[in-house]
């Protein structure tokens, strides 16, 4: 009797107490989410505020207001829910306003222009009360300085309504670009927070009812938390009826439990009776059996980091499903992983890692129905088993609460961590009811989500089996004739300098021709050898081949592409530098090509590999020059010889596009750093003409000559003479068809 009292007492107080923690946890999310938001202002600004091309834009007369909207003021308020977004001049007069995501009158700025005016002045570095009762207050300083940013963002009584205020100066992002000191525009955003601010986040932390009230009224049941401006000003109150689980819990298990209880105390009776009498040391022993073997089942199907079932159940409840599958009902099976966990858990240790995979795992079990399953297959790699009948949620429409759901920031070990999922996504019956065709093809659909920038969902579609097949098949005869160098071959295309039609130089490009199925495009086969590696290997015999033939072409230098895998290797230069001894050439008469993407890669060593190339004779050209993120810090950082102009531009000569005043602009640039530029692609008389006048030093392209097979190539070099070589150059049919 007193077990069942003390039984009864311990349910009441789980009830309380579960109904404290979640008023606590709701209390907190909301008083976190208002001091969140002012800095989520200023981030976002910050996206746009720090911008060559926004100083550029407004700095003309009269200003692209199209421009203005698509990039800065229409596009924040759109993009982030900013109520009101105003760029001021030098004079803090409003050159371009918006509301509600639509642009309006710039006089619609004097109505916050008051509310505003100390933000406005302490950001222009002017003295006022406001940031005199900061001082007073120890709060932060009147501006805030993180990079390049310079911004005073402050939570404020505007209009009478609470809102967040982020004051922003517009300054350039490279020093290419100039902007009047002390004189710059401004940027004002702003959010109410008794706006559409307190739709998400009752949506985020799951509120019920919440509302702004100027005055403490909750009613019964409710619970309120104050608003407060920078400067302790109450500004007014946030109310809501929190969630209650314990209540529910009580009102759905009550009855039962106390029913459950007189069975208890009446089978107690029974059983203690004759338990006296017949209790022996065996039958303790096979008690003790059962709740091990229950225990050890639990562990064999569960995860232990999440408590989620395992694989073995997940394939288990898979097999069932298919199996119960009525006709009309789909079932959705969902692949995900967490976008880079492995920078988490190089950057903040392991423990961190498992912390994030268990706020993953319930974050999950939050958004899908009882009757679903989620797995975690091993690592960060989690499933979704979801039966999906006529009348419920889309298996398409969770993938994007997913994805929604994740992009929340994780607090883990004191450190707020911000990352991504992947979602592979297949449908039975119309991908089939093979349960292992299934698991196959949503992997086959995850690969595709992580090829394609990563955070996003997609459905697997037959394209993408035959795509993985084809790629299998090129792998597998890639090594092979890698191993047995059947069907591979170097080809070699002509730079010629500009103005004497000299070829100077030739650029080694891999070939396979195989021996079924005819010629394979680089496009296909070289993605393939980057993916597993097999790139490394192909490398190095295109590095080698092309030394080998450099020996027969002293006048030339050749050129070998790079891939950033081979920067992977933490001896790659020192390895390049040994085949090149080792085939008896100079460095200096070979140049190695790298693309922007490898100098982003700061993981790989690429500034140390480079380094050493060059020290050892190497040049080093940057190639697809301006279709990536190189700039003028990239430039200097790792002093490269040469830029390469992409193709793209040469063959957007004289289409309309800004292709031309793009290639004078790299031309200048190139010239300015002491660098060769090169022009890739050239096809026509007319670009060639262009490329001359602007001042490129080099060309290649089927204007001149296609890609050369050795023994071609070498032909071409025997005709020295001026007319010959014009002849050759020139772009001849007879030429041209090898």
């Amino acid at each position: 009797m007193a077990t069942l009292s003390l039984g009864a007492a311990s349910i009441l107080w789980a009830v309380n107490k579960s109904n404290d923690v979640s008023a606590e946890r709701q209390l907190r999310m909301t008083e976190r989410s208002i001091r969140a938001v002012v800095q989520e202002l200023a981030q976002q600004q910050e996206m746009v505020a720090i911008w060559d091309d926004a100083i550029v834009e407004l700095g003309k007369s009269p200003m692209d207001l199209t421009w203005v909207d698509a990039n800065i003021g229409v596009w924040l308020s759109r993009t982030f829910g900013q109520d009101e977004v105003y760029i001021l001049n030098d004079r803090n007069e409003p050159i371009n306003a918006v509301i509600d995501a639509t642009r309006v009158s710039n006089h619609e700025f004097e109505r916050v222009r008051e509310g505003i005016g100390d933000l406005v002045a302490g950001i222009r570095g002017i003295s006022n009360s406001l940031h005199k009762d900061h001082a007073v207050a120890g709060a932060e300083a009147p501006y805030l300085i993180t990079g390049r940013a310079v911004h005073d963002a402050h939570l404020l009584e505007l209009l009478g309504r609470p809102a967040a205020v982020s004051v922003m100066k517009i300054v350039p992002e490279s020093d290419a670009v100039p902007y009047p000191h002390d004189r710059e525009f401004l940027l004002v955003g702003i959010r109410y927070l008794d706006g559409n601010f307190i739709k998400q986040i009752s949506e985020r932390n799951l509120i019920e009812g919440l509302r702004f009230s100027v005055v403490d009224n909750p009613k019964n049941g409710e619970i309120s938390v104050p608003i407060r401006s920078d400067v302790g000003d109450l500004i007014g109150y946030f109310v809501w009826r929190p969630e209650l689980p314990g209540n529910r819990l009580l009102k759905a298990v009550g009855p039962a439990t106390a029913l459950a209880a007189a069975i208890i105390l009446l089978l107690l009776g029974v059983l203690v009776r004759r338990l006296k009498k017949s209790m022996s040391a065996l039958e303790r022993t096979v008690l003790e059996l059962k709740a091990s073997e229950a225990q050890a089942h639990h562990l064999a199907f569960h995860d232990v980091l999440t408590g989620l079932p395992n694989r073995a159940l997940f394939e288990d409840r898979l097999n069932h499903a298919i199996a119960r599958r009525q006709d009309g009902e789909r079932i959705a099976v969902m692949m995900l992983d967490i976008d880079r966990f492995k920078h988490v858990n190089d950057t903040l240790g392991h423990p961190a890692g498992d912390s994030l995979i268990r706020d993953f795992a319930a974050r999950l079990s939050k958004l899908v129905g009882g009757d679903d399953t989620i797995t975690r297959l091993g690592g960060d790699e989690f499933a979704i088993v979801q039966v999906c009948t006529a009348g419920m949620e889309q298996p398409e429409a969770l993938c994007e609460r997913i994805l929604a759901m994740v992009h929340e920031p994780y607090d883990i070990m004191g450190n707020q961590i911000f990352v991504g999922t992947s979602i592979g996504l297949v449908l039975a019956p119309d991908a089939g009811t093979d349960r292992s065709e299934l698991l196959r093809k949503a992997d086959i659909a995850l690969y595709r989500a992580k090829t394609e920038g990563r955070n996003c969902y997609r459905i697997f579609t037959p394209e993408m089996g035959e795509t993985v097949t084809l790629r299998r098949i090129i792998e597998e005869e890639l090594r092979i004739a890698l191993a047995t160098g059947e069907g591979l071959e170097v080809a070699y295309q002509p730079q010629i300098a500009v103005g004497s039609d000299v070829i100077v130089g030739v650029e080694a490009l891999a070939r396979w021709r195989h021996p079924t199925r005819g010629y394979i495009p680089p496009s296909q086969f070289i993605p393939v050898a980057e993916q597993t590696g097999l790139i490394v290997q192909l490398g190095e015999w295109i590095l080698r081949q092309a030394c080998l033939a450099s020996q027969r072409w002293p006048d030339v230098f050749v050129s070998v592409n790079l891939s950033p895998i081979q920067f992977r290797s933490c001896d790659f230069a020192d390895h390049v530098i040994s085949i090149v001894r080792e085939c008896g050439v100079d460095p200096r008469r070979i140049e190695l090509e790298v693309t922007e993407s490898v100098l982003l890669d700061e993981e790989c060593g690429t500034a140390d590999a480079l380094r050493t190339l060059r020290i050892a004779g190497f040049r080093i050209a940057l190639d697809d020059f301006g279709t990536g993120y190189s700039s003028l810090g990239y430039l200097h950082r790792f002093e490269v010889d040469k830029i390469k102009i992409d193709r793209s531009f040469i063959q957007s000569l004289g289409q309309g596009t800004k292709a031309a005043a793009v290639i004078k602009a790299i031309v200048s640039l190139g010239h300015a750093m002491s660098l060769t530029v090169t022009a890739e692609g050239v096809e026509t008389e007319i670009q060639k003409s262009f490329l001359h006048a602007a001042g490129c030093n080099e060309m290649q392209g089927y204007l001149f000559s296609k890609a050369l097979t050795q023994e071609q190539f070498t032909r071409l070099l025997m005709h020295s003479s001026s007319k010959e070589i014009q002849c050759y150059v020139g772009g001849s049919s007879a030429f041209r068809a090898g």
